[in-house]
């Protein structure tokens, strides 16, 4: 495989695996801002800003570490016949996939930044009690789904690699 194709595979790996080891953290704050919620509801002065906070860190601890598990393919898989099959065998398979995962995230992306780009347009705002601005976390998303793609493409050259008898 051509320098590239190694220098690039290499470097959205390290950046996922970043990003999703620090998206791993994301867990604690969620448990933090609920134990908070639980602290202010005992103490009867809730603060209503806990439960949709939660949701939010919740939002961008998945949508983070979708790459990273992507990448360490721990993801959830229907494995009856694929386990079974040869290396190469597996790779063309993944191929396939992936181009069909590509399309699906291309076309997540494009939704997600035409809502982020109203967002900030709009300075839209979600329609409850603490009245947040929405622009933070679709943006979380749309970093999110471009992360994933190019950690997709990733996976591609690496199939690639295994067709080719190379390794990355």
């Amino acid at each position: 495989m051509p320098n590239w194709c190694r220098t690039y595979v290499r470097s959205i790996e390290a950046l996922n695996y970043r990003v999703g080891r620090m998206a791993m953290y994301l867990l604690f704050v969620i448990m933090g801002i609920l134990l908070w919620s639980s602290i202010t509801k005992i103490i009867r002065v809730p603060a209503i800003w806990t439960l949709e906070m939660a949701q939010f860190t919740l939002v961008a601890y998945y949508l983070l570490g979708a790459p990273y598990t992507f990448l360490l393919d721990t993801n959830v898989r229907m494995d009856l016949l694929y386990a079974r099959l040869r290396p190469r065998t597996q790779a063309y398979w993944d191929v396939f996939t992936v181009f069909a995962l590509i399309f699906y995230l291309c076309v997540m992306l494009y939704g997600a930044f035409g809502s982020t780009v109203y967002s900030f347009e709009t300075w839209e705002r979600s329609p409850t009690g603490w009245r947040p601005y929405l622009w933070p976390i679709k943006t979380i998303i749309c970093i999110s789904f471009v992360l994933m793609i190019l950690q997709a493409i990733a996976h591609l050259i690496r199939d690639f690699a295994i067709i080719r008898g190379k390794e990355i």
